[in-house]
């Protein structure tokens, strides 16, 4: 392998090594959205797409999300591979009609004769001082729907493998891309196009005493928690959850029945969250490993503040610490 395959990313810029990659490829696959050609996204996802693949395979749509999500429907059933982005999740709620109500129900309207392999990408969450719709983190809208993919990368590789994997499926995928660490963290991405495994969690440390599941840009903290945890000889297991539907529920349970203890982290409003599910899992899964009820460190029900507010918000280092301090007494 020469020295030019391995690239020190940003999890934006891999997203972007994905799609040029699978463009390159596959001449089916198409990127639209607004402002994803001249401008190459508001956050530079598309960057130099347009430069090198045309106009006709990368191609800026009307500030109208319920167009947008239905025309990657039109071109999926025709044999196209639509990458379709939302600029912010917050604007993706006019969409939903064509996403829940067509694409993820094609395949079984059709008695699987016609299916939307489709990627719908959309920047995600709070933490860049952004204003009202900018901040959304409402995963578990989708996670609820039969057929839809939710998928959520906290890093450069997972970036890379997950986009690729997604792309090439041959159902609907939301992939929200965490963009409070768009630009946090490089690391090194072989750009080979080998994909990762979606429906699949990711074990990123390996411990005894408590299981600390979370997804996206949660994943920073958490990992940094372990690491004060590790200081006062507690040693957590975190676990990436990466596809948050469908669940990969045995490698909770897995860890879970090591550790005895779990602690679930997410950005999002407590109510009805992903970690509700995740819990109710461990509760029917692994009740009798329990040594401690599930703890969760989650955003407020509440609308996600302005940004002189934002940091109260959203789960802390500490938050993490204090909730395993609370289930290790137990």
């Amino acid at each position: 392998m020469s020295r030019a395959d391995v690239r020190e990313v940003t999890l934006v810029e891999a997203v972007n090594m994905a799609l040029a990659w699978e463009m390159a490829q596959d001449e089916s696959v198409i990127v639209l959205g607004e402002d994803v050609a001249t401008n190459g996204g508001v956050f530079r996802a598309t960057v130099g797409l347009r430069e090198r693949f045309g106009y006709k395979r990368v191609m800026d749509t009307p500030l109208a999300e319920n167009l947008i999500a239905g025309t990657a429907i039109g071109m999926a059933t025709q044999g196209l591979k639509p990458v379709a982005e939302f600029q912010f999740m917050g604007f993706i709620y006019a969409g939903m009609e064509q996403i829940i109500s067509h694409a993820a129900r094609m395949r079984n309207r059709t008695r699987g004769r016609l299916h939307c392999q489709i990627v719908y990408r959309a920047p995600f969450g709070g933490g860049i001082h952004a204003p009202e719709h900018h901040s959304e983190s409402t995963e578990a809208l989708f996670a609820h729907i039969p057929g839809l993919r939710v998928v959520v990368p906290s890093s450069p590789q997972r970036a890379y493998g997950l986009l690729l994997a997604a792309i090439r499926n041959p159902d609907p995928v939301l992939f929200l891309e965490p963009k409070r660490i768009y630009r946090a963290v490089t690391q090194s991405v072989v750009n080979n196009g080998e994909s990762l495994p979606l429906d699949t969690c990711y074990t990123l440390r390996e411990g005894d005493d408590v299981t600390l599941v979370t997804w996206g840009a949660c994943v920073m903290e958490t990992l940094q928690a372990a690491d004060t945890l590790a200081q006062q000889g507690v040693l957590a297991e975190v676990i990436d959850v990466a596809t948050v539907s469908p669940l990969d529920r045995e490698t909770l349970l897995c860890s879970v029945a090591k550790t005895g203890r779990a602690v679930i982290v997410h950005e999002a409003c407590r109510n009805g969250g992903v970690g509700a599910e995740i819990a109710a899992s461990i509760a029917e899964g692994a009740f009798l490993d329990l040594q401690a009820p599930v703890v969760r460190v989650t955003g407020y029900d509440t609308i996600m503040p302005y940004y002189r507010n934002e940091q109260a918000y959203l789960p802390q280092v500490q938050d993490i610490v204090e909730a395993v301090e609370q289930v290790i007494a137990l």
